[in-house]
């Protein structure tokens, strides 16, 4: 007579084996005041990263971060509108700097073809670190976003550059965007010269033409220091649009340097010094 002996798998052994099992009987050795205090490596990070999926991503620019509570809300599509001298175009170089200071990833989808990239290092954006693309027109634009999105950028910042945008999109091709915004978690900051996507942002800003600040007395030559412009908070979805702040920038010798000062005629007071492009 012939026997088939065939392994015999122990469940309990692998069980008591595993990492979890592992953790927990530590725990049990331990004073009953430090188990609620000690986890595994994984628990942290996954903690960590649950946590960074909920958290406002912080722009640095003091007017848009007050005007949304704190920080560009995860999973939405952000549209900053504004024409030229409206410091549209060194928002999203901040956003993007603030990325990529944390070790992280982002990517600028640069159909108006604005970026410096010396500049954009010397305001301290790491460009190892940043992914750059230049499409020619608005589809290729918003494709390349979409496809940004789906391979794990946290943040992708589309600029479409001044008037007239280059080329046309259905909305639903936002709307697409704007979905896979909110399945990824990610933040996708739209800079544009008036409003194109429609009713797929969660959020529109508008950013309104600067004025001129000049240094020098009258009757003496003057120099151009910066330029001072109004954030109006035209749409927050879920939310009454209520707010106003004005934001500040220097010529592009200098360097970003966040600033608060009052304004009588805001809801919100403060004052943000972003470099100008």
């Amino acid at each position: 007579m012939t026997t088939n002996l065939q392994p015999v798998h122990d469940s309990s052994a692998s069980l008591h084996d595993s990492p979890g099992f592992v953790a927990q009987r530590v725990r049990d050795t331990l004073p009953p005041e430090l188990r609620d205090i000690v986890h595994r490596a994984s628990e942290l990070v996954r903690t960590r990263q649950l946590r960074l999926r909920e958290t406002p991503l912080i722009t640095s620019v003091t007017g848009i971060d007050r005007l949304l509570g704190g920080g560009l809300p995860r999973g939405t599509l952000v549209e900053l509108v504004g024409r030229g001298s409206c410091g549209r175009f060194a928002s999203l170089l901040a956003a993007l700097k603030m990325v990529t200071d944390t070790g992280e990833v982002a990517a600028l989808v640069d159909q108006g073809d604005q970026l410096d990239p010396q500049s954009a290092a010397t305001v301290g954006i790491d460009l190892d670190r940043l992914l750059w693309l230049r499409p020619r027109v608005l589809p290729d634009a918003l494709a390349a976003t979409e496809m940004l999105v789906h391979t794990g950028f946290p943040l992708v910042a589309l600029d479409l550059g001044l008037p007239p945008v280059r080329g046309r999109t259905p909305l639903a091709a936002w709307l697409r965007l704007a979905r896979t915004a909110a399945t990824h978690r990610a933040v996708v900051l739209v800079g544009s010269p008036y409003h194109l996507s429609g009713c797929a942002a969660t959020v529109v800003v508008t950013a309104h033409r600067g004025r001129g600040t000049w240094s020098g007395t009258v009757g003496t030559a003057r120099l151009l220091h910066g330029i001072e412009a109004r954030l109006d908070l035209a749409r927050q979805r879920g939310k009454r649009p209520d707010g106003i702040a004005r934001i500040a920038f220097t010529l592009s010798e200098a360097a970003f340097e966040p600033a608060v000062a009052a304004d009588p005629d805001s809801k919100t007071e403060e004052l943000s010094h972003v470099q100008a492009r």
